[in-house]
């Protein structure tokens, strides 16, 4: 067992500069979840239209799945003996989607804006899977991180879904 093992008492099996690379992994996608899962709540609140109930209920429906894949991510990181990120600061400075502040998009740009952020987590979350098992040693995370991929293709369809309807 190495010193940082014996310290904090991890020793499942990965060296501790694994551990801590596969930690990055998770809290870039935290942070990544946290801003998608904000401004789907913001557009929960603000959407208006025609389209207004079926996209309230829509964006309710994504934002308490996300919630509870947020906090699945964290207990991720603890599982493996690291610390999860936890302020909206930490979240803003891992995340690779931005905000909109003041921004109130019509309906469609709302769901279009939403459809790019899920497709973007999708890529760095593939890029976190491959890492994960041939960088790092650390198969459980792969294999959570491809539970994520699969949830996150499944809110996208439903969001591209939402878009072709209206064509």
């Amino acid at each position: 067992m190495t010193q940082t093992q014996m310290a904090n008492g991890v020793n499942i099996g990965i060296e501790d500069n694994n551990r801590q690379q596969v930690c990055q992994i998770l809290n870039h996608s935290l942070a990544d979840m946290e801003v998608v899962y904000t401004k789907t709540r913001n557009y929960h609140w603000n959407v208006m239209g025609r389209n207004f109930h079926s996209l309230h209920e829509l964006f309710e429906a994504q934002y308490t799945q996300l919630a509870e894949r947020i906090d699945d991510v964290a207990e991720r990181v603890r599982s493996i003996g690291e610390h999860p990120i936890g302020t909206l600061q930490e979240f803003m400075q891992h995340s690779h989607l931005q905000e909109e502040p003041g921004q109130q998009p019509a309906a469609m740009q709302m769901v279009a804006n939403l459809l790019h952020d899920h497709e973007h987590i999708i890529q760095e979350l593939r890029k976190g899977v491959e890492d994960c098992e041939n960088e790092f040693n650390d198969v459980g995370t792969a294999d959570f991180l491809t539970e994520l991929v699969q949830e996150h293709e499944k809110m996208a369809w439903m969001l591209r879904a939402f878009i072709e309807r209206q064509d």
